[in-house]
């Protein structure tokens, strides 16, 4: 890690802030010190927002295919509370990828985890009900509850507000 100090930097975020913009190259690597972020897409037709992912404190921030390929991303990635990231841009990674081979190690955990994250999001969709999608959001972010309206968490979830308020009467009364 030592070697890789001089190229953190710390970022302070306002709500609503773009860590980063559709259309735009993902530059930089960041770890959530504390905060929560959503990456989401704009329906062209409705205008409708959709939360694809969201992020909370002592996650890593990035929109990982524009990223490592260098190409515009294809989401909005925002802060959704005020919010502390430390970042690394990409050239002084792929130096440490290069000097380090704990650091090469670094990498592929870490595109290794993204791949978790996002197959684990598409499979929840194919094989996880409203309702159990809902309940690993409470296990893996349980901050995030007390932090974004609950429309932000319908969406991620893919589900109208009326269906998540239903999914939380029926698990109160559990």
């Amino acid at each position: 890690f030592e070697i890789s100090k001089p190229h953190w930097k710390l970022k302070q975020y306002k709500k609503g802030d773009f860590y980063n913009q559709h259309r735009t190259v993902c530059k930089f690597l960041g770890f959530i010190i504390e905060g929560v972020f959503r990456s989401y897409v704009v329906d062209e037709k409705s205008g409708e927002e959709k939360n694809v992912f969201l992020y909370s404190g002592n996650q890593f921030v990035v929109t990982f295919k524009s990223f490592i390929n260098q190409l515009p991303c294809d989401y909005h990635t925002q802060a959704m509370t005020d919010a502390t990231v430390v970042y690394i841009h990409i050239d002084d990674l792929l130096k440490l990828y290069q000097q380090s081979h704990q650091w090469e190690t670094f990498g592929r955990l870490l595109a290794q985890e993204a791949f978790n994250i996002a197959m684990d999001r598409t499979e929840s969709f194919f094989f996880k009900t409203p309702e159990q999608r809902y309940l690993d959001l409470i296990k893996y972010h349980p901050q995030i509850f007390n932090s974004i309206p609950l429309y932000h968490i319908s969406s991620y979830l893919g589900i109208q507000g009326p269906s998540l308020s239903r999914i939380r009467k029926r698990l109160t009364g559990k």
